[in-house]
């Protein structure tokens, strides 16, 4: 009987081990993908993602000094004074936009835009502008062709291409007639795409489609 209850007990152990290992090689591999991936949202199916949306620069001047903080005029905001700025001076700062993504079963995206949010300051323009063409960079890559349809309203006939992005998400762009005639018949196309990485985890990346490649 004691035999038995080990042999039971060896053989629970496997079917346990197994399936975590398994779960662990699976997470190892992915990771290892999402470094070299143009998207890595991790968004694989239906579900709701918050990426990283856009940046922009913002001129302003110092406030108010409380303690180790300053207030940026014009909008008040409260940053930490990291530069010994003095009351008046000119400065320039980082906001940056997140987006909540949900996307549905047939990978369409439902986008809610958050407010701009001040990141960093600066004592000089070029040096935000740095940072920012870091943050937003072009990449030109090849993306999954869905394919391509018409729709015809009232005579006028309209074209449009599906393409899959890097994050599996599916797009609809308008095409003219030669480009459909060049999607037809193809598996993927070049493309340009925007890449806007996470300010606090740069491998965080969410890319933005801004054009045909050629």
């Amino acid at each position: 009987m004691r035999k038995e209850e080990n042999e039971l007990a060896r053989r629970l152990r496997v079917k346990i081990f197994l399936p975590v290992l398994l779960i662990l090689l699976v997470v190892v591999v992915l990771g290892a993908c999402s470094k070299s991936s143009v998207l890595s949202t991790n968004d694989d199916g239906p579900g709701t993602n918050t990426v990283p949306w856009d940046y922009r620069i913002q001129e302003g001047s110092v406030g108010d000094l409380i303690g180790s903080d300053m207030t940026v005029l014009p909008d008040n905001e409260l940053l930490p004074n990291d530069n010994n700025y003095a009351t008046g001076q000119k400065v320039w700062t980082l906001q940056s936009m997140s987006a909540t993504l949900t996307t549905d079963e047939q990978g369409r995206n439902d986008v809610q835009l958050s407010g701009w949010t001040t990141l960093k300051s600066y004592a000089d323009e070029s040096s935000a502008k740095t940072d920012l063409e870091n943050l937003k960079v072009s990449v030109t890559t090849d993306v999954d062709v869905v394919g391509v349809y018409k729709t015809a309203l009232n005579g006028e006939t309209r074209n449009f291409a599906v393409l899959e992005l890097p994050s599996g998400n599916r797009m609809k762009q308008p095409v003219d007639d030669e480009r459909y005639g060049k999607l037809k018949d193809v598996k993927q196309t070049a493309v340009v795409l925007e890449e806007v990485h996470d300010f606090a985890d740069y491998d965080l990346a969410y890319a933005k489609f801004r054009g045909w490649a050629n």
